[in-house]
């Protein structure tokens, strides 16, 4: 993939490299981490649950960190960011000899991931112009993903062939964040753009909110526990996550197009609907199969539930092009995304907790029985999404 067929401008291109580098520094931290903490640290499940709450608190927070960081500008909180997330890798390679000071490098690699996030779409728009925001923004995620694949080929060679270790893997991860870091920093900075914290609450929204938090609380029971009972139960390695995050990034190239085109003709409903059937399939899967099938058969079925439950990440758009429909006004929606992130933190920090709780006095399965009900729950409400045009709202 040459990145001078993809546009002349510098700064986009640069952008681009550094999306690339720093996908490839997330891919290899999301291959290992759990590997990490279960073969350095020896958790056990309530301690794995407990440990979202702070890995999860830059999160709740980073709407006050952009504003207080917003004399800066985006592309230099973008740099601050990669440059935070590679000093966190570094920690967790080199810098960890107790579980205490892991726990702090680990939330500099959240603080600054979170970091990103936010500006990415935004410094990608303003290098745009306004009829091609979708093509210029579908192509920095397509660079990420591109990384990741990269860190994925990368992991499962050599871990499976070569023997590396936990601390050399998060170093290079580390390098590629500081290369990523030093391609923004060679772009123009811009003028910086005042960020006030602003949180929306409005009765119109309240089935948005409720939805946020649903899903905040349902993606971290999986994000937290499912790989967790392919380690602890199936004992499966680094470089298998690698594979599985492999098919996961070649399955979500298509669900992205497919998603997008379901919202278009069928709905937010529709989507949001088939989504909260299929995981509540995906649950059912992790709670039961054991009970049904021999050992290895459960492996794939358990594994193949994790790739699914990867590859539906796009569905969140649904929900953002929601609220857009049913906004009171369009200055509502930022704002209110932004509420509806820091839900989906609130349940990312309290329900791990109980999730890992309830798997040490139950079992794994109980831990997705749960989860089920919260699938349950989503497709209820997801049921209950009208949009309705209303003369009331402003379109401007």
């Amino acid at each position: 993939m040459k990145i001078k067929h993809i546009d002349g401008d510098r700064d986009f291109n640069l952008f681009l490299l550094a999306g690339l580098f720093a996908g490839i520094g997330a891919g290899i931290n999301t291959s290992i981490f759990n590997n990490y903490l279960n073969d350095i640290f020896r958790l056990s499940e309530n301690v794995r649950g407990f440990l979202e709450v702070p890995r999860e608190a830059p999160g709740f927070f980073i709407m006050l960190v952009l504003a207080i960081l917003s004399f800066c500008g985006d592309v230099r909180i973008a740099m601050l960011g990669m440059a935070a997330a590679g000093l966190g890798m570094l920690g967790l390679g080199l810098l960890s000899p107790t579980f205490a000071v892991m726990i702090i490098w680990m939330m500099m690699y959240s603080l600054g991931t979170h970091m990103v996030m936010p500006v990415t779409p935004s410094i990608g728009m303003s290098l745009s112009k306004q009829k091609s925001f979708g093509a210029r923004l579908g192509t920095v995620s397509a660079f990420g993903l591109f990384g990741s694949i990269i860190a994925y080929i990368f992991i499962f060679l050599s871990f499976h062939f070569l023997h590396m270790t936990y601390q050399l893997a998060f170093i290079i991860g580390a390098v590629f964040y500081v290369f990523a870091a030093l391609a923004v920093g060679l772009m123009k900075k811009g003028k910086p753009e005042a960020r006030k914290v602003k949180f929306i609450f409005r009765k119109r929204y309240t089935l948005y909110y409720v939805l946020a938090g649903i899903s905040g609380a349902r993606a971290q029971i999986f994000l937290t526990f499912a790989p967790w009972v392919l380690i602890k139960v199936f004992n499966v390695q680094p470089q298998m996550f690698a594979l599985l995050g492999m098919v996961v990034a070649f399955v979500s190239i298509g669900t992205r197009k497919m998603i997008g085109r379901l919202i278009d003709v069928r709905g937010e409903r529709f989507v949001l609907t088939l989504e909260a059937a299929l995981l509540f399939a995906i649950c059912l899967g992790y709670a039961f199969s054991a009970n049904i099938f021999p050992v290895g058969i459960t492996a794939v079925i358990i594994a193949g539930c994790y790739v699914i439950d990867n590859s539906m990440a796009a569905v969140e758009m649904a929900r953002s092009t929601y609220l857009r429909k049913i906004a009171v006004d369009l200055a509502d929606v930022t704002p209110t995304l932004s509420t509806g992130v820091s839900l989906q933190h609130i349940a990312s920090m309290v329900i791990p907790v109980f999730g890992g709780l309830l798997w040490s006095a139950f079992g794994y399965q109980a831990v997705f029985k749960g989860a089920a009900v919260i699938a349950f729950l989503n497709f209820v409400l997801s049921r209950r999404i009208k949009i309705e045009f209303d003369p009331a709202i402003k379109a401007e």
